[in-house]
């Protein structure tokens, strides 16, 4: 799954895009639920790992199969 289909699902799932102050390859993540903030990736059109989007949805609180659904 790519980075932009990520950050579709994290938006429905009411998650939030910190704003970039810089460069870089990762975006940071926000769920104003719990507080939580994750880095994920940028690759563009490179896939992120199952085992990377696992810890993602983990680290912010959401539920796998919620986030598989969407």
């Amino acid at each position: 799954m790519k980075y932009q289909e990520v950050a579709t699902k994290l938006h429905k799932l009411g998650c939030q895009e910190i704003p970039r102050r810089s460069g870089g390859s990762h975006r940071k993540w926000y769920n104003p639920n719990n507080g939580a903030i994750v880095p994920i990736p940028d690759w563009g059109n490179k896939d992120l790992k199952i085992g990377t989007l696992r810890s993602i949805v983990r680290i912010l609180g959401l539920d796998w199969e919620a986030f598989k659904r969407i």
